[in-house]
């Protein structure tokens, strides 16, 4: 064992990187499982063991006050699921988790198949559209808005509060800085949000019901309602962006799960593996803690890259191949451990029903360029133009 780290000067929040950062992931696995970033003064864990086994580490790998690159952000976190350890952590997050149960999201499955094979339809009718705005962004704000109750300014809000709660999550760069109002105003709407401004029959409203029965603190259904917009609804509008760039360039894949429609969802855990929406989060250190063979000191901020683990050669044979019949059922994209992805029945529900209804009805998908843009924790297409649908 040795007391130092690999040592790279990369910056992980340069815009190169953040665009397209799998060569820097790729440089930094070879280093090491744990990398020594001086330019964000963070240990970045590269490799899907190490990885894994940090997330399954909640006590040494401490969420509270430690999941942003910067401390206005761990601030305004406190006390949020996101943002705590075992047992404050479990008990904020059973509500969040009950109403996200397989059983919960049994009786929204066929309304939101319904949903996507509408829109996909109508997108394929048309034969040309832009595939981030219309449908990448456009239905999960719709099925998001619908399932917590959001009317009004909050549902005409929710894009940019949502992009804006992830980009805050970033060291403290230009992006942050002029993303942090934006998330201000979320956070300001969660902190005065009351039962009445959520649709009736809501989960939003079932929340806030929680929260009278005493089943979790008072004052905290507001915090809990910022993380379904927070941390839900930017990653899932990547994930199915994904989804469609992927398919347009690969559509022998596309092929195969329309000749084998059970092939869906693990199309989708290769969309996820293959593209991770999640750039960086992080963790820190509560005691000096032995890392593939290198000690990383107490109180250290750590970097997790889910998506240099998600390509990781000494996990996943052929990484670099976009393959739909592998079913990486393993992936590192919904996190692993009691931090797992609250949020990912729901997600899975929205991207399986968008990936059937596109096998279902497009044969190919002509794109123009996609436009990636650099965003400091999520990864995902800014912009991309379907030119052409070839139907079934």
């Amino acid at each position: 064992m040795t007391d130092s780290a690999p040592v790279s000067d990369l910056d992980l929040f340069d815009d190169t990187v953040l665009v397209d950062p799998y060569p820097s992931y790729a440089a930094l696995r070879d280093l090491g499982g744990v990398v020594r970033l001086p330019a964000n003064d963070v240990y970045a864990l590269t490799r899907y063991d190490v990885i894994r086994n940090a997330l399954g580490d909640w006590e040494s790998f401490s969420s509270a006050g430690a999941i942003g690159f910067n401390p206005m952000v761990n601030e305004a976190l406190t006390g949020t699921s996101l943002s705590s350890d075992p047992p404050v952590h479990t008990q904020l997050r059973a509500t969040l988790t009950a109403n996200l149960s397989p059983r919960a999201l049994r009786g929204l499955k066929s309304g939101i198949d319904a949903k996507a094979d509408a829109l996909v339809g109508e997108l394929v009718d048309r034969g040309s559209f832009e595939a981030i705005d219309a449908l990448a962004r456009a239905f999960p704000l719709e099925v998001v808005a619908d399932l917590i109750g959001f009317t009004g300014h909050v549902r005409d809000n929710m894009l940019r509060w949502g992009q804006a709660a992830m980009q805050v999550i970033g060291p403290m760069n230009r992006r942050t800085a002029e993303s942090f109002p934006i998330a201000g105003e979320l956070y300001g709407w969660c902190s005065g949000v009351t039962a009445e401004d959520l649709a009736p029959g809501s989960v939003g409203r079932g929340i806030f019901e929680a929260e009278a029965r005493g089943d979790i603190p008072p004052d905290t259904a507001g915090h809990i309602i910022h993380q379904y917009l927070g941390a839900g609804v930017d990653t899932t509008i990547a994930a199915i962006g994904n989804v469609v760039a992927l398919f347009a360039a690969h559509p022998g894949q596309l092929a195969l799960v329309r000749e084998n429609p059970s092939l869906v969802p693990a199309a989708l855990n290769e969309v996820l593996r293959y593209w991770a929406p999640l750039h960086a989060w992080g963790r820190r250190t509560t005691r000096d803690v032995e890392i593939d063979g290198v000690m990383v000191p107490a109180g250290a901020q750590v970097a997790i890259l889910f998506g240099a683990g998600n390509r990781d050669p000494r996990h996943y044979e052929n990484p670099d191949a976009f393959l739909v019949e592998r079913n990486p059922v393993d992936h590192l994209s919904f996190g692993y451990g009691p931090h797992g992805c609250a949020g990912q029945g729901l997600a899975r529900l929205e991207a399986h029903a968008v990936i059937e209804a596109l096998a279902r009805r497009v044969r190919r998908l002509v794109v123009g360029p996609e436009v990636r843009v650099p965003s400091n924790v999520t990864r995902s297409i800014e912009e991309l133009p379907v030119l052409e649908v070839v139907p079934v």
